[in-house]
């Protein structure tokens, strides 16, 4: 690429610096920004990519997105920069190095900081993929550290390179075949050349393993399409790791994407078992085994035809050379017979090639492979020594090892002491993951029946996005069926009892039988908090345990989302989107009057606003409990310098004359927020 150096401006709002790295699609430059020169960094991309009119477009149009795009493990895009030859994208410096130097330096990582390094990776996937952006490149080298690694570092995960798959995949796709880094690369994506949010959890699982392991599971001999055909082909080599660990990476290196968990849910999990296996060892780094196991397949069958009557072909002796003598597995049975229906008229027929015959004179009888004479008698001769007297004795034998063994089987006590053990307590497991609401709040429910004690177990974990999320939760726990009774339940948390209290439709709006609302809930962004809820119930088993863990998550969300409901009650729950409302038109030097209104299920509502601007006393609880209150509201000028922002980000002013003009806000998750557009004139 054409050099660039120190010194050198870009744009009109940068200057390059220092060259701190380099890859496939192009240099990364420590630069400043103008006027106080903040130290950011630079990516620019290849020159020939800029020589490609498809690419600068969708360049282009990526930018609003990716420029939106805000989380604490997400490196902030600051801009997109277009000049001349030159295409880059200005984002935050992180100075941690990345986890792909990580690897190179340490090897294998304990399991605690592995499991913490993947929930905060797949932590920032959700965020982005709540936004329909996918990542398609996740690996070490994406992942950057906030600050130099130490063991049992957490919340310093920041992942780079979104929107680069997708700006340059295409013409890369046109010169390899191949989008994205082949170690990494899903399935889905090698076999249809289709990828989304399940092609970032599996990249995901695969750096996991290598977090672990020390390796990639399918690295080994072979080019880069050899690689990605494991992919799709063999299965993943079991790491020296508990049962529960080795589940969740399986999970997330599932050949099926619907199998794969959604990124928010794989996070909460692995957070979980980096808590219960935190004094694990790092393994011994590991080799690349000498060969793969192929994923099962259905066998191939070779059915022979049905004699009349039933029995077994008189040609199938002959059938079962051909079979064997062409390496067909045969199966271990006749099967029954089957009608002659013809042939098919639409069937391929496949012809033998026609050999010349041979004069009779000249043949000379060979004896059958070994394999082939043992087909024979399997199929109808018997050796000589085999009378009817030694069958019917040898039968008899047979009758009396098998009486023997079930004599033992019966009678030899089992457990200790020669005393049967007792059965164990049967119990069931359900689980289940909503979708995460527009505030960002997700929600997973793990249920646990104790047949013996005949009671329920409900574990829910409230997670947040970009934005801290606070105040009640309602949450239904239903009887077993519609017509019986709601449930008595005892809440609490690893902190103690939780004061859930019954739902009141009257104080709340909201209908919901058998809802209880649970009070001062505080979910940390990016984080998760847990409660759990204790009732008797008495489920038959699993499939039981998991239709009634279905219908009460159903009926929650049915509940928060009625647009029969009015009011402001669960706002986490209920709200919908926020509409940045302003007048149509607006004198310049004067400050913009803004009202954030809140829109829920019934729509919007501007009697209740979330917040105005310029604001006058006590921001509401609304908006304190779905944005953390003013920290999480920010605008942002859409009029090409028409309006200024002051340094809080919370008052707006309108400084010169423009026809048209939108502005841009971010309150809490909701990040790319637009007014209508509204006229900017100068005084009369």
């Amino acid at each position: 690429m054409a050099q660039s150096r120190s010194g050198e401006a870009l744009g009109a709002s940068y200057r390059l610096v220092e060259l701190i790295g380099s890859g496939a699609a192009g240099e990364v430059w420590r630069a400043t920004v103008a006027p106080h020169d903040d130290q950011v960094a630079a990516k620019l991309l290849k020159p020939e990519h800029a020589a490609d009119p498809g690419l600068v477009e969708r360049f282009v149009r990526e930018r609003s997105v990716l420029v939106s795009l805000r989380h604490p493990g997400i490196v902030r895009v600051r801009d997109l920069v277009v000049e001349g030859d030159r295409l880059a994208i200005v984002m935050d410096l992180v100075p941690g190095g990345s986890v792909g130097d990580l690897l190179e330096q340490s090897g294998p990582l304990p399991a605690r900081d592995a499991l913490t390094i993947a929930a905060e990776v797949l932590d920032a996937l959700a965020a982005a993929h709540q936004r329909d952006v996918s990542h398609r490149d996740v690996k070490p080298d994406n992942v950057l550290l906030a600050e130099p690694w130490h063991p049992g570092l957490a919340g310093a995960v920041r992942v780079s390179d979104f929107g680069i798959a997708s700006v340059v995949g295409e013409q890369d796709r046109r010169t390899t075949g191949l989008l994205g880094t082949p170690q990494y690369m899903a399935p889905e994506l090698i076999s249809n050349g289709r990828s989304g949010p399940a092609g970032d959890v599996y990249a995901t699982g695969v750096m996991l393993y290598q977090l672990l392991a020390g390796r990639t599971p399918f690295a080994g001999p072979g080019t880069d399409f050899t690689v990605a055909y494991r992919h799709v082909t063999s299965t993943p080599p079991r790491l020296d790791l508990p049962g529960d660990v080795w589940a969740a990476i399986d999970g997330l290196l599932a050949k099926d994407p619907s199998a794969r968990p959604a990124a928010a849910v794989a996070a909460e999990r692995l957070r979980r078992l980096a808590a219960a296996h935190a004094d694990l060892p790092a393994l011994a780094a590991v080799e690349a085994p000498e060969g793969f196991d192929e994923i099962e397949r259905p066998a191939t069958i070779v059915r022979g035809a049905a004699a009349p009557g039933g029995g077994a072909s008189g040609g199938s002796t002959a059938e079962l050379e051909s079979a064997l003598a062409h390496g067909t597995d045969v199966a271990p049975e006749v099967q029954e017979a089957r009608p002659d229906l013809g042939t098919d008229g639409s069937a391929t027929v496949v012809r033998p090639l026609r050999r010349p015959v041979a004069d009779p004179a000249t043949v000379v009888d060979a004896p059958p492979p070994p394999r082939l004479e043992r087909v024979r008698q399997l199929a109808g001769s018997r050796p000589g020594w085999l009378t009817g007297r030694v069958a019917a004795l040898g039968g008899v034998g047979v009758l009396l090892v098998v009486a023997l063994v079930v004599g033992l089987v019966v009678l030899v006590p089992s457990g200790k002491g020669g005393e049967a053990s007792a059965p164990a307590t049967a119990s069931a497991t359900a689980n289940q993951q909503d979708q995460a609401l527009p505030t960002g709040l997700g929600v997973s429910r793990d249920a646990s029946s104790d047949t013996a004690a005949g009671t329920v177990t409900l574990a829910i974990t409230w997670s947040a996005q970009a934005a801290p999320l606070s105040g009640p939760l309602l949450e239904v726990v239903p009887g077993l069926d519609s017509d019986a009774a709601c449930p008595p339940v005892r809440w609490s948390s690893t902190q103690g009892p939780v004061s859930a209290t019954r739902n009141q439709p009257s104080l709340t709006g909201v209908s919901a039988p058998c809802g209880w609302t649970v009070p001062g809930v505080e979910v940390p962004a990016g984080g998760s908090v847990e409660v759990e809820a204790t009732f008797p119930l008495a489920v038959a088993d699993a499939a039981a345990l998991d239709e009634w863990l279905d219908a009460a998550a159903t009926a929650t969300s049915e509940a928060v989302g009625s647009d029969r409901v009015s009011g402001t009650a669960y706002p986490v729950q209920r709200l919908r989107d926020v509409v940045v409302t302003t007048p149509s038109r607006t004198v310049s030097q004067t400050a913009l009057p803004v009202t954030l209104v809140p829109v829920w299920p019934s729509g919007p509502d501007e009697l209740n606003p979330l917040y105005t601007s310029p604001s006058t006393g006590t921001p509401s609880q609304m908006l304190q409990d779905v944005a953390g209150g003013e920290a999480g509201v920010r605008f942002a000028d859409g009029c090409s310098g028409a309006l200024a922002v002051s340094t809080d980000g919370l008052v707006v002013t309108a400084l010169s004359i423009a026809p048209q003009c939108v502005l841009r806000a971010t309150v809490g998750n909701f990040t790319a927020l637009e007014s209508s557009t509204f006229g900017i004139t100068a005084r009369d």
